[in-house]
């Protein structure tokens, strides 16, 4: 242990990469962007084509506008994606009608659940680095 007063080279650079990292976080955290799903139409049929032209970063927020009345918003992997299949152990279902999700490294596939809409278009997949 250092004397007091002195400061241990050791945990002095500790000590900075910890608070580097910090900043490093709360940095991306308040880079986030915010991205209404659909533009201004929101989410509804014919938005596969949507995540067409832009980046996306994990930690961004996706926003789902809609009527909870006749559509959802489901969180699913590849193969719910690709059959437009709910899965009752991996999918995420959301239901308020305006939903802030954020994305996570990788595909983020969402499809609606309803009867047939995934089939009709509504899912994307967003692909965030």
């Amino acid at each position: 242990m250092a004397p007091h007063g002195r400061v241990n080279p050791n945990q002095a650079a500790v000590t900075t990469m910890a608070f580097l990292f910090c900043i490093h976080i709360s940095i991306n955290i308040a880079c986030a962007a915010n991205y209404t799903v659909g533009d201004s139409s929101g989410w509804d049929f014919n938005v596969r084509d949507w995540p067409t032209g832009k980046t996306f970063t994990a930690g961004d927020i996706l926003v789902f506008n809609y009527n909870p009345s006749v559509h959802n918003v489901v969180k699913v992997d590849i193969h719910g994606y690709n059959d437009c299949e709910v899965s009752p152990q991996g999918s995420k279902i959301f239901t308020s009608g305006h939903d802030s999700i954020a994305v996570i490294a990788g595909h983020n596939y969402f499809i609606s659940s309803f009867p047939g809409q995934c089939n009709k278009g509504m899912k994307i997949d967003i692909n965030a680095k």
